[in-house]
């Protein structure tokens, strides 16, 4: 029985110590657990909401960046087509550009090759103008001096 009483009377000497840690653990409950749980929560809440608005971004941004890349690839579309219209269009004004020279070259040609036929023909008549002139000559030279030309032709 000693013993019992030996516990009862440690009990008795605890109970302040008990009461006080029961009132320690509330303090704490109230001081300490309750306002660090709710910052905390404020704090999860403020993290996962800028969590969900920087996804919200990303994806904004990711959508921005879609439509800048088709802007940019309709943006490169006419440049190129611009410059297919450009390069045909030079291209039909050189081809414009040598067949007028060649049309020209070639009445360059035809008139050249009818101002030789002219200046053949003339050719040929001074030719034959100056045949008679050289034959007269000719017999004037070789026929006695007395020797009429019209009986010489005969």
């Amino acid at each position: 029985m000693e013993i019992l009483h030996q516990l009862g009377g440690l009990v008795l000497g605890s109970v302040p110590t008990m009461v006080l840690f029961i009132l320690l653990v509330a303090a704490y409950g109230l001081l300490v657990r309750r306002p660090l749980e709710k910052t905390l929560a404020e704090r999860r809440a403020r993290t996962s909401g800028a969590v969900a608005r920087a996804c919200c971004a990303i994806a904004a941004a990711e959508a921005e960046t879609t439509v800048y890349e088709g802007k940019l690839r309709t943006a490169r579309n006419e440049i190129m087509a611009a410059r297919e219209r450009r390069s045909q269009q030079w291209q039909a004004e050189r081809d414009q550009a040598l067949e007028s020279a060649r049309v020209a070259a070639q009445d360059q040609v035809k008139a050249a090759r009818k101002e030789i036929e002219v200046m053949s023909v003339d050719a040929r008549k001074q030719i034959e103008g100056a045949t008679a002139q050289l034959s007269e000559q000719i017999l004037r030279a070789v026929l006695p001096s007395g020797t009429k030309f019209s009986e010489a032709r005969q």
